[in-house]
Order: C-alpha cells, then sequence, then structure tokens
C-alpha cells in the first residue's frame, strides 16, 4: 500500500517544486497550505492549521500521515526577521504533535545559516555557530527535533540547504534583482566584492533532492542538500547575466560583505549522492 505525505509551506518557493517532484511517485499526497485552494487531484487539501498546540488530535486531523515534508517557514529570505524566533514554539509544538501522534519519518528544511561563520565543508558533524535570527531558529528546531525524534523513535531528516537558484523571479535572492533592474533598463548592478564562494543548487534538484532524501529510511539526521561544489557569488552572477542575455555590467565594491558571510563555504554531499544513486537505481 502506498504512503501518506504530508507537505507544509508546498505553496512557497521551494514547495511547488517539491510537489511536482512528489506527484511523480506512487504515494498518497497531503498538502497543508492555505495559500493552496486550487491544486489538481493529484493532491489533497487538508484543511486544518498545523500550529495548534492545544489540539490534542492533530495528528488525526492532518490525515494520519506515514511521513511529512515540512516546508512551511515565514520570512526565509529575511534573516534578521523577528518572526524566526516568534514562530519557533509553534513549529515545535507541530513536530511533537506528529510524533506522539506515531509519524514514522518527518522530513525538515535546515539552512547552512545554522552553522554560521565557516571555511570549508560542511557536514553532519560541523558545530554550529548561527549568527542570524534566522540561523539561531532553525538551528534550536533541529536540536529540539533531534531530542524529541530519540525519545519517540521517529526517523528525523534534517536537509540542510544551500545557497538556491532557479525560478529565479519568485526567489527573493540576488538574481530576482538582477531580472528586476534589467527589465526596467538598467545597465549598471551594485555588487559586493562578490569573492565569496558558495554552494549553488538549481532548485529543481533540490526539489529532488528533499524527495529522495525523504522517502528514503538509511540515511536519517543532517543530509545536506547540494552540489558539493563552492562557486564564486561574482562567477555565478556573471554566469546568469550572460545565459540571460542581458546588457548589464556588475559594480563590484558598492556594498559590503555581510560579516557572517565565510569566504568559502559548501556542503559536503556524500550522504545525499549515496541517497540519489540509490533512488536511480530504484527507478530503472
Amino acid at each position: 500500500m502506498s504512503e501518506t505525505i504530508l507537505v507544509t509551506g508546498a505553496s512557497g518557493y521551494i514547495g511547488r517544486h517539491v510537489l511536482e517532484e512528489l506527484s511523480g511517485h506512487n504515494c498518497r499526497i497531503l498538502v497543508s497550505d492555505p495559500a493552496f485552494t486550487d491544486l489538481d487531484n493529484r493532491f489533497e487539501i487538508v484543511d486544518h492549521p498545523i500550529f495548534n498546540s492545544g489540539d490534542s488530535h492533530l495528528y488525526e486531523h492532518l490525515g494520519s500521515p506515514d511521513r511529512c515534508i515540512h516546508l512551511a517557514w515565514k520570512d526565509g529570505f529575511n534573516h534578521n526577521s523577528s518572526a524566526h524566533l516568534d514562530n519557533l514554539a509553534n513549529h515545535i509544538h507541530f513536530i511533537e504533535a506528529l510524533m506522539n501522534g506515531g509519524i514514522k519519518s518527518i522530513s525538515t528544511m535546515g539552512t547552512m545559516h545554522e552553522v554560521g561563520y565557516w571555511e570549508g565543508a560542511i557536514d553532519e558533524s560541523t558545530p554550529t555557530n548561527p549568527l542570524s535570527f534566522y540561523g539561531i531558529a532553525k538551528n534550536a528546531l533541529r536540536e529540539t527535533s533531534m531530542l524529541m525524534a530519540e525519545k519517540y523513535h521517529v526517523e528525523l531528516k534534517w536537509l540542510r540547504a544551500f545557497y538556491i537558484t532557479g525560478d529565479d523571479a519568485t526567489n527573493h535572492s540576488i538574481f530576482a534583482k538582477i531580472i528586476e533592474k534589467a527589465n526596467a533598463g538598467e545597465k549598471v548592478f551594485p555588487f559586493t566584492s562578490g569573492k565569496n564562494k558558495y554552494d549553488f543548487l538549481d532548485v529543481h534538484e533540490l526539489a529532488r533532492q528533499i524527495v529522495a532524501a525523504s522517502l528514503q529510511d538509511d540515511e536519517n539526521g543532517i543530509i545536506n542538500c547540494c552540489s558539493g561544489h563552492p562557486v564564486s557569488l561574482g562567477d555565478k552572477v556573471t554566469e546568469f547575466i550572460k545565459d540571460k542575455g542581458y546588457d548589464m555590467r556588475l559594480e563590484y565594491g558598492v556594498f559590503p560583505d555581510r560579516p557572517y558571510d565565510s569566504p568559502a563555504i559548501w556542503g559536503d554531499s556524500s550522504r545525499i549522492e549515496k541517497i540519489m544513486k540509490k533512488e536511480l537505481q530504484l527507478r530503472d
């Protein structure tokens, strides 16, 4: 019998791609997101709030799923929004309600910003020292979720994302800002030094990794969803402008690099590569 998968935050930048990727698998897909009201018949809308700490039957009200892919998060592109810490308890109560209800597996989106300043590759044992409200909240949720997973004997996948590209008009990133400037006819884009190196991953590949990691049971804990290769921001933006055919040049050094951004930081991709290889073998 196929499993039931609950997806939260499905209308978001990542969520829409995760839903599309999930639809290719043999599973029942429940969507808990008030922004979605017109989904096709591949998905079922669960019209019940996920943040309801007083609901002792929340798991049942959300369809008693076998697995949950928890993507919901407010203000993810604003790293020092007060919403990150304000909503932290809601996420903790939600995850504990699912675990207490009997769910088998929970996959939650993490972020490289949990780590803070770090030079080099990040793996599952890299120490964390977050330097933004976003990183602090995500790190606290990860640590709490791991304790609860041990208590309730639930498989926890903490899917740590890095820098995401693709579907650029909707991702609030520097690439979206370049599109906006180009559409306004501007020829110069004020920029940072562009020297910092990051791990970039297209959102479609990220969705593939999220779904593959969430539907397997061999790898749990922190799983980096990444490319495993550092690329300088300047090179990536230059490539983007060229691929788009924009008549625009970068004006380097106008903005300072953020103090919590590392000169070079990327994900150790060994665990996700193992997962993706096995997923490919199962499909063949």
